[in-house]
């Protein structure tokens, strides 16, 4: 194919070719009329295979245009429409390593920007004239960047700040935020004659909502669902109550006295069913399992009761040096723990006459004894004065736990059953309640009001409300555990709700 003579009057026409082409390997058609919206180059070339040499390719005018196609094996737009000079793109040796540089950075990020490893172009240019700060820096990313006051409250929490979230490790949950517990008794009673001893066990709250108080030589019944007092017994002046404890079903309640015996009453028909001696002195502390009556003695024994046999006691347990002060069955009746004056907490095993473990960590008298609800041989106790401290026991190897110093004496300790937290009544120095959250150990609440020491507390059936009792002769009665079926916060009555009540 021959090239044509170019016009004289028609000024001459360039190309900006690559390099590998020559102006000799091309036909230049003449464009459109300018009324086209833009003009299109085609490029035919010779040297390429897919080239049609056979085909001429004449103005649109020429009467051969009408029934011959024109052919071409590729597409160019007009540079004057592409808007390249908005990326900062100059039409000079260079450009297509600054367009590569630049799709690099928006794609992976800053730190691509000047890697020639994978995506360098084959004239290895250095992208002259490019400016990185000059361009949209959020293209094609999904994170937006934001400063410090902007970020998510939660960004801690879902592990973004400490590397978990971008490492791949696993997130979590933000923290919920601590349960409100009132810090006024939503109710008070009088009880005159509370004594202010702590080897006694004066209060506990039955199964079917009554109260048992003892008040110098007599027993008072209070029943929270009408606050009906109902005097269940009176000992005489010779002796006095040292402690009381209901069964499981709430039906009958034991009564431990000055003199050693111990008293089982019918709480429904204030009747007494029977009277069990051996003990040599006072009986501070009772506790009962599904068919055995255990109780505590000055003179430092653990007796055994069984009310389906006419002797006074089937066992007795012989392992403290001092007064026995703190006793509790397990849930499951397998185990006794034993708490007395000698700072000992001993474990018993229903068939076993000699303690399985006997823990020695206290410093201090051991009153304060619970088991876990939620946790098998889980057991807490505490210390007196000396001590401060609860610790918690596995009972299963005899193995300490944890342990945290409360900085006061601790006379009682209850696990809820509701949720997995422990509550602990203190004397000397602060005569405070303090609420636990397990196994943290972290402090859900901390409630005062109280005098003197606390000395005794019991839970409501519901496990939402306590009852504390100290030596300034009240009983206070606190909401500080959620319900088991709907976790809402209690409701804060307050001090001055409700008018101020007698038990007698």
């Amino acid at each position: 194919m021959e090239s044509q003579s170019p016009d004289p009057q028609q000024p001459q026409r360039t190309l900006n070719l690559p390099p590998f082409m020559s102006q000799t390997s091309l036909k230049l058609d003449t464009p459109p009329p300018p009324s086209s919206s833009s003009s299109l180059l085609w490029i035919a070339n010779r040297s390429s295979p897919r080239s049609l040499s056979n085909l001429s390719a004449s103005s649109p005018s020429s009467p051969s245009s009408k029934t011959k196609s024109t052919c071409s094996d590729r597409f160019i737009p007009c540079r004057s429409s592409s808007r390249l000079h908005a990326f900062g793109i100059v039409d000079k040796e260079g450009g297509n390593e600054a367009y590569l540089r630049l799709l690099r950075q928006e794609l992976f990020g800053p730190e691509f920007g000047d890697s020639d490893s994978c995506f360098s172009s084959p004239a290895g240019g250095a992208g002259k004239g490019l400016s990185p700060g000059s361009l949209n820096r959020n293209m094609l990313r999904f994170k937006v960047e934001r400063s410090g006051s902007e970020r998510s409250p939660f960004g801690e929490s879902l592990g973004l700040g400490r590397g978990g979230g971008g490492e791949g490790g696993g997130s979590t949950p933000p923290a919920k935020p601590p349960r409100k517990v009132p810090k006024t008794p939503h109710k008070v009673l009088d009880a005159p004659a509370l004594q202010d001893d702590f080897y006694l066990n004066l209060v506990d709250w039955s199964s079917q909502n009554i109260l048992a108080v003892g008040l110098g030589t007599c027993v008072y019944l209070w029943s929270a669902s009408n606050s009906k007092v109902t005097k269940l017994c009176d000992l005489g002046p010779n002796d006095s109550v040292c402690g009381v404890q209901w069964t499981r079903e709430g039906s009958y309640v034991a009564i431990g006295t000055n003199l050693g015996q111990v008293q089982v009453w019918d709480g429904t028909k204030c009747k007494k069913i029977r009277t069990m001696g051996g003990h040599q002195t006072r009986t501070g502390v009772l506790a009962w399992n599904s068919r055995v009556l255990s109780s505590g003695s000055r003179d430092r024994a653990i007796l055994q009761h069984d009310l389906r046999v006419p002797d006074d006691y089937v066992s007795k347990l012989v392992g403290h040096k001092s007064e026995v002060c703190g006793l509790k069955w397990s849930h499951d009746d397998r185990e006794l723990a034993s708490g007395g004056n000698d700072n000992q907490l001993l474990v018993w095993n229903l068939h076993s006459q000699q303690p399985l473990h006997k823990l020695k960590e206290h410093t201090a008298a051991v009153k304060a004894i619970a088991w876990s609800p939620h946790q098998s041989s889980l057991l807490a106790s505490g210390g007196g004065t000396a001590d401060r401290c609860i610790r918690f026991w596995n009972t299963t190897n005899g193995s300490q736990l944890n342990s945290i110093d409360t900085g006061s004496q601790v006379c009682n300790l209850a696990w809820s059953k509701n949720v997995n937290e422990i509550v602990s009544t203190h004397g000397y120095s602060q005569n405070q309640v303090m609420v636990w959250k397990y196994p943290s150990l972290t402090k859900v609440a901390t409630l005062t009001g109280h005098s003197l020491r606390v000395l005794y507390l019991a839970m409501s059936p519901d496990g939402q409300t306590i009852v504390t009792g100290a030596g300034d002769e009240t009983l206070r009665f606190w909401n500080i555990f959620p319900s088991m079926k709907t976790p809402a916060q209690v409701k804060d009555t307050g001090l001055w709700s409700m008018p101020r009540s007698y038990i007698r």
